[in-house]
């Protein structure tokens, strides 16, 4: 079997899991007034599931593929491709989680935007700066005012 494959395959592990989460176990802790929404917390983890699900079925059965190019990844040569610049992206994923609440929404995500695009090769600052700040503001205004949920923008101690 070809590593998109078993990739798919794991992926598709990963997404019966969070379904079943998703599904089965998130809303039973539900308050009463909150079970009868339309939506629920639990409803983009279930669309994500259902996508995810779909996705990788699609991939496992081979639909996806029109014929073999050049192009396709071979595990044998993964030294040649950019494992630098993956590592990298993955360990400052797992820095902006750790950061998330001491540091605060405003400051972690827009660093990591900035640190993230650095590392897949964006070199003009003043345009990395303007995309993670108006992208960081934008999604916490859709959280905080549209949505009515609190993130916490700034460290506790800026009075975050």
């Amino acid at each position: 079997m070809a590593l998109d494959r078993w990739i798919a395959l794991v992926l598709l592990g990963i997404c019966l899991t969070y379904g079943y989460a998703a599904w089965f176990t998130m809303d039973s802790g539900l308050p009463p007034f909150m079970q009868r929404n339309p939506i629920w917390p639990s409803t983009f983890p279930k669309v994500l599931s259902v996508l995810g699900i779909v996705a990788t079925t699609i991939i496992l059965l081979g639909f996806e593929k029109a014929e073999p190019k050049e192009a396709d990844i071979d595990y044998r040569k993964l030294g040649e491709y950019h494992l630098g610049q993956a590592l990298l992206l993955l360990g400052l994923m797992v820095v902006y989680a750790l950061c998330l609440r001491p540091v605060g929404f405003l400051i972690s995500t827009s660093a990591f935007l900035f640190f993230g695009s650095y590392i897949l090769g964006e070199r003009k600052w003043h345009v990395m700066l303007l995309v993670a700040f108006i992208a960081t503001g934008s999604v916490w205004y859709l959280v905080q005012e549209v949505l009515g949920i609190y993130m916490r923008p700034l460290p506790g101690l800026f009075g975050g």
